[in-house]
């Protein structure tokens, strides 16, 4: 990679972002497309400073990270309309002088989800209220799945449920569910709380397919024990490199080179490992 007059500039804006693995997987790509590009972390805790900046310095492209998913949709020009309907944006490009916003977190999900298994008619349970949880829940149902919420906060989680139109049901009652798909969106089993699960192990063989957005670890006891039970297994390094790849497609044009992605985040991955 050189740096000189003509380098395109992305990045991520959010806070925090030192630790995000979008660099590493994104500049992997620019340089296997002989793309003359780079890819900047931006840690920003004012997102009207923020896009300001993006808008200013012609920035082309950049993802949007928590907490500010939400709070940029109304700094933008336009705002795709899947986007809008899922309330949140992790994408902005910059097209024709216009910033405009769309959401690549639920094409991620569904796409790792559909090297496993098919989607339409299926039962899918959804573990959270969160925003992950909401991208993850539209996809579901644009892809004809059925679906049932499930979160430890009632308000919210039948909040989330009443916007989907979907079931809800609490985490402490997950014992009484079954379906194809289960999947885990909230950050239960994150380091440095690896031993946690987020439902217990006589839950898993009524699966099929369990998906952890959780990706530090990788493999988290979740879906160690969903292994173990004869289920297939999607880890969260998966859904951070399709919705990368989405990002990737949208902002150059050219299709995104998904093994190279896929290697830089799991060599970047185990480097934050060895350094922790």
């Amino acid at each position: 990679m050189q740096i000189n007059g003509t380098t395109v500039l992305y990045g991520i804006i959010g806070n925090p972002v030192s630790h995000s693995l979008s660099p590493a997987m994104h500049n992997a790509a620019l340089v296997a497309c002989g793309i003359n590009g780079v890819y900047l972390p931006f840690p920003a805790k004012d997102v009207t400073s923020a896009v300001t900046g993006i808008r200013g310095l012609g920035i082309m492209g950049a993802s949007v990270t928590i907490p500010h998913k939400e709070g940029v949709m109304t700094l933008l020009d336009e705002i795709d309309p899947v986007a809008r309907r899922i309330g949140a944006v992790n994408t902005i490009q910059l097209q024709d002088g216009k910033l405009v916003g769309s959401n690549t977190d639920w094409l991620g999900a569904m796409r790792a989800l559909e090297e496993k298994t098919d989607l339409a008619g299926a039962k899918a349970v959804l573990l959270g209220a969160g925003g992950s949880a909401r991208a993850i829940g539209f996809g579901l149902l644009e892809r004809g799945a059925e679906l049932v919420l499930c979160s430890r906060t009632e308000s919210r989680g039948r909040a989330l449920a009443d916007e989907l139109n979907c079931l809800w049901v609490s985490l402490s009652e997950t014992d009484k569910l079954s379906g194809t798909i289960l999947i885990n969106a909230t950050s239960v089993g994150m380091q440095p709380n690896t031993e946690k699960s987020p439902v217990p192990v006589t839950l898993l063989s009524r699966f099929q397919v369990v998906m952890d957005i959780v990706y530090a670890p990788l493999q988290t006891r979740l879906l160690r024990e969903a292994e173990e039970s004869g289920c297939a297994v999607v880890n969260g390094l998966e859904m951070l490199l399709y919705q990368g790849v989405s990002q990737f497609e949208i902002w150059t044009g050219m299709p995104a080179p998904v093994a190279v992605m896929r290697k830089a985040l799991q060599t970047a991955l185990a480097k934050k490992k060895k350094e922790n």
